[in-house]
């Protein structure tokens, strides 16, 4: 059994206040992009990751589910990594997701839809997104979801700079929380979902909020190269362009070659 793991990226990312169980508010656009890892998931006499040292969230998924169903966790899993790592794009919750949908239908009895989303919200935030397809509205911890309609018309640049240090994210929010970051929430998220409802073509996605955790002076570059839309994605340190053409895309991904490494692509509905 084989499938895509699609990278994404945040359309806007707004912060809020910490939580009781000590995770923050937020709401933020997820949108899939055509960047993808490949998993492969097969039955084993035990359960085993391959292709990726390191991978963690493959393993609890797995091993969630198979608790669930009261089975051993035996899948042997095979990861061809294309998505770069620890980047913002959300490689391996999207391998952790896929993994799961793969394994889920082996079982005899398939769990329900509540159930996946249940077991993927325990390993990672961003991991139930991948669970369905199209864009979707997250809200309280990133976990409840709302699909949303958007214009998919676009091409997008990412461009992981140069030598760029991933800040782990519990990290990321601490320096957020010393600075105050989440003053002004309520007025910030109506803001964001007040520019949503007016979301019709891909220009209008320049109207969403920049990302409150992180920012970068390639966004203003992108922009300056002619994406209608640039900004960091998740907790970065990757940023991504949006841009009406092809080929102005291409210009600018020439142009900020040495800046880092970068790839062109565009939004995908699912995988």
């Amino acid at each position: 059994m084989r499938a895509p793991a699609a990278a994404k990226i945040n359309l806007g990312l707004v912060v809020g206040p910490a939580r009781s169980d000590g995770k923050h508010e937020l709401l933020t656009l997820y949108q899939r992009v055509g960047l993808a890892d490949r998993i492969s998931l097969e039955p084993a006499d035990s359960l085993r990751v391959d292709g990726f040292d390191g991978e963690t969230l493959v393993r609890r998924a797995l091993e969630a589910l198979a608790a669930h169903a009261g089975v051993e966790p035996r899948w042997q899993v095979r990861i061809e990594k294309r998505i770069p790592v620890a980047a913002g794009l959300g490689g391996g919750s999207s391998d952790a997701a896929t993994a799961l949908r793969l394994a889920s239908d082996t079982l005899p009895e398939h769990p329900s839809p509540e159930v996946l989303h249940e077991l993927a919200a325990a390993v990672g935030a961003d991991v139930p997104f991948f669970l369905g397809d199209g864009p979707q509205l997250g809200s309280g911890d990133g976990t409840t979801l709302e699909p949303v309609e958007l214009p998919q018309d676009f091409w997008v640049l990412l461009v992981l700079p140069r030598d760029a240090a991933k800040q782990s994210t519990a990290d990321v929010y601490a320096a957020f929380d010393r600075r105050n970051g989440s003053h002004g929430w309520d007025e910030r998220r109506a803001a964001f979902l007040g520019a949503l409802e007016y979301v019709r073509r891909p220009r209008d996605l320049a109207a969403l909020p920049p990302n409150d955790l992180a920012s970068s002076p390639l966004a203003d570059e992108l922009r300056g190269h002619g994406a209608f839309r640039a900004d960091v994605s998740g907790a970065g340190p990757i940023v991504y362009g949006l841009f009406h053409h092809e080929a102005r895309a291409k210009a600018a991904q020439g142009l900020l070659a040495r800046a880092g490494r970068t790839w062109l692509t565009a939004p995908a509905w699912y995988g």
